[in-house]
């Protein structure tokens, strides 16, 4: 916001305590609790919200007989504290680097794929570089890291941008795509099979990704678009190793790029079931928050970041 009624809100009526309450108020939706986790009392919680809502002229939440539910506006002001704080957590956390060496915080979240090859290496890199920089992993859907990294939660995320509206507050460092195959165990019923069809698969049980994933949609189309029902069997995880163990243990089976479970591939644990699904991801590449410097450490984590990718992806071209 840059007009000068803006500038004002800013400069003579928005305190530090107002985006504190606000982000408390996002998390747990009531201003008893708020008021708790940000020191304050209750009345002086209360007013503060009243500050605000006069200082806008619009209403913020809604007052529910169980606690407080963000309006639109609300939501906006939630987010948009969160990264003011998290900026100035940053600012606090790059001084004491340039005062004691390169160290601090970076968090980093990643989607499945680049979870199991490319941010360990890059890990590996940053740590060898600067061993005292504390790295915090997430793993999780696109759509959920990027809602974190914009909300300050996160310096950088490998991942992919799905929301439209998001996407002029974001930069986008394409990777690679991800074509995904069909995983099962070395000695699947299906393992031998050159006459696979889709209807067979129908019958099978299958480790699926959360409902509303690009993923999860793909797969659905693809059933519906060839007239079938979608399997009746299914069990929901994005988390790898038990992924992994239900594969290994039991006839389901799984799609999933061949990076995530190389290291199973080649100890001849899984195989790849001889049936193009034809489901590819679109390109997932490093995402950062646009007009944000990035502190020393998580700079260092984006240089790792590249760095692996050159040795990873061929067709990966890095930033001049």
């Amino acid at each position: 916001m840059t007009d000068s009624s803006s500038d004002r809100f800013v400069r003579s009526h928005l305190k530090t305590r107002h985006l504190v309450l606000l982000v408390e108020l996002g998390r747990h939706g009531s201003i008893a609790h708020a008021a708790q986790a940000a020191n304050l009392t209750q009345p002086g919680a209360s007013k503060l919200l009243g500050e605000l809502e006069h200082a806008l002229g619009v209403q913020l939440f809604e007052r529910l007989s169980r606690g407080v539910a963000p309006t639109w506006y609300g939501k906006v002001l939630i987010r948009r504290a969160g990264a003011a704080l998290a900026e100035m957590d940053a600012a606090h956390q790059e001084v004491m680097e340039l005062l004691s060496g390169l160290r601090g915080r970076v968090g980093i979240g990643t989607v499945l794929a680049p979870a199991t090859g490319l941010v360990p290496k890059a890990i590996n890199l940053l740590k060898s570089r600067h061993s005292r920089v504390h790295v915090s992993v997430s793993m999780s859907t696109s759509k959920a890291l990027v809602e974190r990294l914009r909300g300050g939660e996160l310096d950088l995320v490998v991942g992919r941008i799905l929301d439209t509206e998001a996407a002029d507050e974001l930069n986008f460092e394409p990777l690679t795509d991800e074509p995904h195959l069909l995983i099962a165990r070395a000695d699947h019923p299906l393992a031998g099979r050159t006459d696979l069809q889709l209807e067979d698969l129908m019958e099978q049980c299958w480790i699926l990704p959360p409902a509303g994933s690009i993923l999860r949609d793909r797969l659905t189309a693809l059933f519906l678009s060839h007239g079938l029902e979608q399997p009746a069997e299914t069990v929901e995880t994005l988390d790898l190793p038990v992924v992994a163990s239900l594969l290994t243990s039991s006839d389901m089976i799984v799609a999933l790029p061949s990076d995530a479970v190389q290291p199973y591939l080649e100890a001849g644990l899984m195989t790849v079931l001889p049936f193009d699904l034809g489901v590819s991801m679109d390109s997932f590449g490093i995402v950062t928050r646009k007009r944000h410097q990035l502190s020393p450490g998580a700079d260092a984590m984006l240089l790792a970041l590249r760095d692996a990718a050159a040795g990873i992806y061929p067709h990966y071209r890095r930033p001049a």
